[in-house]
């Protein structure tokens, strides 16, 4: 049975990223209990992710489906590609209804998709749009909901520190939105990488930086051309299978996904020259954190003339 009160729920997390460790933080601080499962326990980050959980009071579990069993709201955060896949396997433990909040980047089609298997399964099945990125919220990052059920889960989860508001009942709406303005924000990071870069190549990133902020005088672009590099070297393998998603959602609206489509090869370019080291060691302390954006183009450039890009 699930309790009258949100802040007497458990909480169960897949996907133990970056989002899934923030919202671990965050909800645990409130002394809520919290389970997690990813599927990276059995590789590499394991002891780094173990480690983090420990300290944090998280209990890793060893399935997805131990954690559909135990939990009364399933957040489910994890790599775009696999989000019907974590459906389907918490579908065959969830709870009589216990909410599903679906947070990956996915199309229209995955999200109803998603769904059917949730709620088949007696579940409750909520899409989450996160509107931005999540570092700098944290867990009150603008969130719309969506689905029939999204009008019971917004005040629960609000009640737990989220800033979520219900954008439709109507399953896609909110993702829609995502994925609609995905297009323009990691198509900005894509073609301003492979702008300034080019532009460094022939000399003339001074000149492009200066006629873009006479063009546009309200962004800092040198400060948000170093972010736009940080965060697609950092997570251009995530983005690439968001933007993956984003092109198969222009796709179901009848229209052929050219932009979309570019920006994902464009972020899985930039993924595929960090997992070579290009740009120096993952984790370290100086990794996709250069304040000036020419010393990625410069790396990049290096990485082409020597045959790695």
């Amino acid at each position: 049975m699930i309790p009258t009160a949100s802040n007497d729920w458990r909480i169960g997390l897949i996907g133990y990223g970056e989002v899934g460790r923030i919202l671990a933080e965050d909800l645990r601080a409130q002394g809520l209990a919290v389970c997690a499962h990813d599927v990276k326990l059995d590789g590499d980050a394991a002891p780094a992710l173990r480690a983090h959980a420990a300290a944090h009071g998280v209990q890793l579990l060893a399935s997805h489906a131990d954690v559909a069993a135990t939990s009364h709201l399933i957040i489910s955060a994890v790599t775009a590609s696999q989000a019907v896949a974590v459906a389907q396997a918490c579908a065959a433990a969830v709870q009589p209804s216990a909410f599903f909040l679906d947070l990956n980047s996915a199309s229209p089609g995955a999200k109803i998709q998603a769904a059917a298997l949730i709620d088949a399964a007696g579940g409750r099945y909520v899409e989450g749009a996160v509107m931005t990125s999540v570092p700098p919220y944290r867990i009150k990052v603008p969130l719309l909901l969506g689905g029939s059920h999204a009008t019971a889960l917004a005040p629960a989860v609000n009640a737990l520190g989220f800033e979520a508001k219900v954008a439709s009942d109507q399953l896609g709406v909110a993702s829609a939105t995502k994925m609609c303005r995905s297009v323009m924000i990691k198509g900005l990071e894509a073609m301003v990488i492979e702008s300034f870069t080019a532009a460094r190549a022939y000399g003339v990133e001074d000149a492009v930086v200066t006629s873009l902020q006479e063009t546009f005088p309200g962004i800092d672009w040198e400060q948000q051309a170093a972010y736009f590099f940080q965060r697609a070297i950092e997570h251009g393998r995530r983005r690439s299978e968001e933007v993956r998603e984003v092109a198969a959602t222009v796709r179901e609206a009848g229209l052929t996904p050219w932009s979309a489509s570019g920006t994902a090869e464009r972020q899985a370019w930039v993924a595929d020259l960090a997992d070579a080291g290009v740009f120096g060691p993952k984790g370290t302390p100086g990794f996709a954190r250069s304040a000036d954006w020419r010393t990625e183009a410069d790396r990049i450039l290096a990485a082409t003339r020597d045959g790695k890009a």
